[in-house]
């Protein structure tokens, strides 16, 4: 986590053409069973608001404060959950990428570690890509060999009845200094066949579940389509994918929450 701390969390300009902002989160133990939330802290668009804690559970949801990304724009977050700890992370809406005045495309970095024994339930709301716009997106995840993990990504390509704009985005997951899941995605304009019948075939909805947990060790699950459109994969670790298309955000996630209640009656842990 160094190269994550020496991220400011002031907003700054960055070169001129954006807005430079980062924000941090960090969970660790209370000493009483719950968790605590010694770190919270954010510039720019990262307003983060603590909410009622559930249990061992602390919750985290982060307000949009400004409009971002915009074009040009520098954003990077971090969370930290130590060993023992819990976490729930949410967002109050959409993240909406829009164009900029200068056409340079927008950069969002989240960085990821759970400790041993910790548990991250990782569920914003969607990201739209508006007409027009440029993001290239990243997430990267540390997980200790005891660590759980819900992380639910969620596209949305253009608002109702528009294009969207140009999206990549990277998700890495490692797991006990082990590589368990590295997916690259790009879509709208440059990004060859995005829209064709092998990749989205005409729906604008796209998004993934990724669950973590020790439990799929004494109980794997098999690899099956849920649906016509979506299909549960187990990966080599005790780990699950879902990934699902739909016509919209509704649908989209309907099918992801029906497959996280479904993989939490195996774990019983989200």
């Amino acid at each position: 986590m160094d190269r994550a701390r020496a991220v400011s969390t002031a907003a700054l300009p960055a070169s001129g053409h954006g807005l430079r902002a980062a924000a941090r989160v960090v969970a660790a133990p209370d000493g009483r069973g719950g968790t605590a939330l010694p770190v919270l802290e954010g510039g720019g668009p990262f307003a983060l608001r603590r909410l009622r804690p559930c249990g061992p559970e602390a919750r985290v949801a982060l307000v949009g404060a400004m409009s971002a990304p915009l074009g040009g724009d520098l954003l990077g977050l971090t969370v930290e959950v130590a060993a023992g700890a819990a976490l729930r992370f949410t967002t109050t809406a959409a993240t909406i990428a829009l164009p900029g005045r200068t056409g340079a495309p927008a950069a969002y970095d989240t960085l990821i570690a759970v400790g041993e024994g910790a548990r991250l339930c990782w569920l914003p709301e969607p990201l739209i890509s508006a007409r027009g716009s440029d993001l290239r997106t990243t997430t990267r995840v540390d997980l200790a060999a005891g660590a759980r993990l819900v992380l639910r990504e969620e596209q949305v390509l253009g608002r109702a009845g528009e294009r969207p704009g140009r999206l990549a985005a990277r998700l890495t997951v490692r797991r006990a200094g082990r590589p368990l899941f590295d997916q690259e995605l790009g879509y709208g304009p440059g990004a060859p066949g995005w829209d064709g019948g092998a990749v989205l075939g005409g729906h604008r909805a796209v998004g993934q579940l990724l669950v973590v947990d020790p439990a799929f060790e004494e109980h794997p699950v098999t690899p099956r389509p849920l649906g016509a459109t979506a299909a549960l994969s187990p990966l080599a670790g005790p780990a699950v994918v879902v990934s699902a298309v739909a016509p919209d955000a509704l649908g989209l996630r309907k099918m992801l929450d029906s497959a996280l209640s479904e993989l939490n009656a195996v774990t019983r842990t989200f």
